[in-house]
């Protein structure tokens, strides 16, 4: 059965301090507070090594936002797969709307990403999207199909282990949301992908992520669609009070399930 997952994206945001503050205060929150999904937090490279000793793991996973489509060796810069697993890090995000943009990370370049994660035993959360030519071209099908091809190489066995994301580039940051509806659709329509690609049984196991501008005010009625399985959240991820509204979500949907069925 597929998780529920609510995933922070820190981007490039919080010095080391004020991130070993935030990923501090997220612990005691949720320890105090169970959440009813998994959460995980995604933070700049030079936090993953003091953030992953000091939250509970069994409550918050720890990943990286990126890491290098190389083994090792003379890219200056760059972090490696290996690097980020040695950090205690359990995830790493790829293919993000904005490292396709500013970085030019193209099918292959992240195909060989995702393999690397892999081979280093980190669980990718895969992101696909449409840009907002292509949503008013009607092409979003098309787009997140393509972009599919970096992880449609993998066995089903390591394609278990990829965490989905769908984001609508034109509602990141932009204040926009996608409608409840269209986020359904266009989820349903990836899961219909992954079910042609490796069966039933693996569709319905592939936890996709909403990653759109998703904030405590409109979770619960996105993460209430059958397809929506939490979200890949941004600006929100660096308050706690707003990141914990969105898990949250969860367990207001969860209650109202359980009241349904009384």
């Amino acid at each position: 059965m597929r998780k529920n997952i609510v995933a922070g994206n820190w981007k490039m945001n919080k010095n080391l301090q004020e991130g070993i503050a935030l990923a501090k205060e997220l612990n005691e929150a949720l320890t105090a507070d169970k959440p009813n999904c998994d959460v995980i937090i995604c933070t700049p490279f030079i936090h993953l090594a003091s953030v992953t000793p000091l939250v509970d793991s069994s409550i918050i996973g720890v990943g990286a936002e990126n890491c290098a489509d190389k083994v090792s060796g003379a890219y200056t810069g760059e972090v490696s797969a290996e690097m980020v697993a040695s950090t205690g890090a359990q995830y790493v995000i790829l293919g993000h709307s904005e490292r396709r943009a500013y970085y030019h990370e193209t099918v292959e370049i992240l195909e060989e990403k995702v393999k690397l994660a892999l081979a280093n035993n980190l669980k990718p959360i895969f992101c696909i999207g449409e840009v907002l030519e292509e949503r008013e071209a009607n092409k979003q099908n098309e787009v997140v199909e393509a972009q599919l091809a970096s992880v449609f190489s993998l066995s089903a066995e390591d394609f278990g282990k990829v965490i989905l994301a769908y984001e609508p580039v034109w509602a990141i940051g932009t204040g926009k949301t996608a409608t409840p509806e269209q986020a359904q659709e266009i989820h349903a329509h990836i899961r219909s992908l992954v079910a042609a690609k490796y069966g039933q049984e693996v569709a319905e196991n592939t936890s996709i992520l909403y990653g759109g501008s998703c904030k405590p005010s409109n979770a619960k009625e996105l993460f209430a669609n059958p397809d929506v399985d939490g979200g890949l959240i941004g600006g929100a991820a660096l308050k706690v009070a707003d990141f914990k509204g969105i898990i949250d979500a969860f367990k207001e949907f969860f209650f109202e399930l359980v009241r349904s069925d009384l």
